[in-house]
């Protein structure tokens, strides 16, 4: 059976069905989904521009007790392998990043339950004092439903008091799958696919914004895939709370799950899949953390249009064994190769420099990364 149909009717703005999304996924006609997934992300983005933003992850404690079966980041509390990051190790790591033009700090790490939540509020405080023009874009909602546990505060007053202290967006960890066939299989601790919803839009109900992510090779069926995506569309639709989207696949080395290897045109047919299907939501994020520069770049012709952080640091993925990482510079170069022109953004996908040239300001910016 052809696809054509999904997809002229994708193009012509009609929304897809899960049904479609299903077919879509058993469909091998990638670089055709690839060709109408460019056209729809063409139609929020005309110019031939690719963002990305300067940050690093700051992970700042393995400590955990979720014990997710794909995860080899973890460590159990009490491990002699656990770790948290003082302070001042915090302070140095965001300074190291401010000293290269980066604005966007991802600071996520376990759920560990020996940390208070004044920990938390605390060391935003001070970093905003120290770092007031850094953009905080930390804690997954399982780490949020974790500071709602040992707190006893609602998650709503969680939330505000994050805000209130200097947290300025939710990023989507956690995701993995929206079902709970698959979210019991993979991490039965973790919080349901309803829970992790109901904190992007109550994030959005007190001022911030999230994003939403998928991971793929969990073992999940297409149905379920199809599924997610219902679910983070509808979110969208209610509570406009998502400013990105982002698909990658489950790295299986050093975890305690197999799960199903997925090949550069598996994660392919899933961005453009995700593009035709999550019509709602304007920027989507190349993953190439996991699936290397090569195919991140060739994902800018499948329905993404950023090229997500410089990653200055990364420890959950490369624990995993996939060890990708791409230099302000590189970044350029490989952006360029796709026939765009590269730009960096803030985490609110606003535009700061285009890099159009061998200006100056573009060569002084390359030195200093």
């Amino acid at each position: 059976m052809s696809i054509d149909s999904i997809l002229d009717r994708a193009l012509k703005g009609e929304r897809l069905t899960m049904e479609d999304a299903v077919r879509l996924y058993e469909s091998d006609e990638i670089e055709k989904m690839g060709a109408a997934a460019n056209k729809k992300m063409q139609e929020w983005h005309p110019e031939p521009v690719t963002t990305f933003v300067v940050g690093r992850n700051v992970n700042y404690t393995n400590l955990c007790d979720t014990y997710c079966r794909f995860c080899a980041f973890y460590r159990r509390p009490g491990s002699s392998e656990g770790y948290v990051l003082s302070d001042e190790e915090i302070f140095q790591k965001i300074q190291e990043t401010s000293d290269v033009n980066g604005t966007e700090i991802l600071m996520q790490g376990g759920t560990n339950p020996d940390l208070p939540f004044s920990y938390y509020t605390d060391l935003l405080r001070n970093i905003k004092k120290r770092f007031p023009n850094i953009t905080m874009h930390s804690f997954s909602p399982a780490e949020i439903y974790k500071m709602v546990e040992v707190s006893g505060l609602t998650l709503e007053e969680v939330l505000t008091e994050l805000h209130e202290a200097g947290l300025d967006s939710l990023p989507g960890g956690g995701a993995e799958i929206l079902t709970e066939e698959t979210r019991k299989k993979v991490s039965r601790l973790k919080s349901t696919w309803k829970e992790w919803i109901d904190c992007m839009k109550t994030a959005k109900k007190v001022g911030m914004h999230g994003t939403a992510t998928m991971v793929i090779g969990l073992g999940e069926s297409n149905e379920e895939r199809a599924l997610h995506l219902q679910r983070v569309r509808d979110a969208q639709d209610e509570a406009d709370c998502f400013l990105a989207f982002i698909s990658w696949t489950f790295q299986p080395d050093n975890t305690n799950l197999k799960g199903e290897i997925i090949t550069s045109e598996g994660y392919l047919r899933n961005v453009a899949i995700s593009r035709l299907f999550l019509d709602n939501i304007s920027n989507f994020q190349s993953s190439w953390v996991t699936m290397g520069p090569v195919t991140g770049k060739k994902s800018l012709e499948y329905g993404c249009n950023d090229f997500g952080s410089t990653m200055m640091e990364e420890n959950v993925v490369s624990a995993a064994g996939t060890t990708h990482k791409v230099n302000t510079n590189e970044t350029l170069r490989l952006i360029r190769e796709a026939g765009k022109i590269p730009a960096q953004r803030d985490t609110k996908y606003n535009v700061i420099h285009r890099f159009d040239g061998e200006s100056k300001a573009e060569k002084d910016f390359v030195m200093q990364n």
